[in-house]
């Protein structure tokens, strides 16, 4: 339900509060929509959803077979389909080439679509996790570097779950220790190891984006050095 909530809050906040946290790209993008068709785009225009310098090549067994260029192509919303306009086809049969050029429009499905080309560095808090999922295969397949943040929120939902009981245990065997002095030892032991967990976690996340490390093994080493400290607290806890 959290993603869900969140996409209210997003919105409202890219709107009202943080305008300026749009990123993407929209100019000179390269796309793999499929294993065998790559798309170039030589500018993209947000608020009219139109492309120029649309080129679309398709290959097979690492053979170009055609190239599709058009001068622009607009979005279609009620058809998820592109129209291409003043475009020109050429198809390669070995040494031979087929030069075309059409002037009527042409209505085309290609798996590109407008959200391909704007993200938002905090989108990955609104998707649920079949969505997260889907946006993680989705830019693999594309070759796209963004799934790598999916990934990692995808991986922290799980870790943060079990971050709770871990620290709880802590905070069990720490406050189950009598000292002299009242409850400041425990405080502080307790700010400490928050913040020593903060500070793990941020260096883990880092590590995970850039590639350092495996996401999935990045987002847990927080939870298994805790881990660690946790079992070797209870060990030495007060019966």
């Amino acid at each position: 339900m959290i993603p869900i909530g969140n996409k209210s809050r997003l919105k409202f906040e890219r709107a009202y509060v943080w305008t300026e946290q749009e990123k993407g790209k929209k100019s000179n993008v390269h796309f793999l929509v499929s294993a065998d068709t790559k798309v170039y785009v030589q500018g993209y225009d947000k608020n009219n959803k139109t492309a120029t310098g649309l080129r679309l090549e398709q290959f097979k067994n690492n053979r170009l077979l055609s190239i599709l260029d058009a001068q622009n192509a607009s979005w279609k919303e009620e058809q998820n389909r592109w129209e291409l306009n003043n475009y020109s086809i050429r198809t390669f049969d070995g040494l031979r080439e087929t030069f075309q050029r059409f002037s009527t429009p042409l209505d085309t499905a290609i798996n590109l679509t407008p959200q391909d080309f704007i993200w938002y560095h905090n989108q990955n808090e609104e998707m649920t996790t079949l969505e997260l999922r889907e946006a993680i295969a989705r830019d693999r397949s594309r070759g796209l570097l963004t799934s790598r943040n999916y990934e990692i929120e995808l991986f922290r939902r799980t870790a943060d779950a079990f971050t709770v009981l871990i620290l709880t245990i802590i905070g069990l065997a720490v406050a189950g220790r009598k000292v002299r002095g009242g409850m400041g030892l425990h405080l502080a032991i307790g700010i400490g190891l928050g913040a020593a967990y903060i500070l793990l976690s941020k260096f883990a996340v880092s590590f995970a984006s850039s590639g350092s490390v495996p996401v999935l093994l990045g987002m847990w080493i927080p939870n298994i050095l805790f881990s660690l400290v946790a079992i070797w607290l209870v060990s030495r806890a007060q019966k």
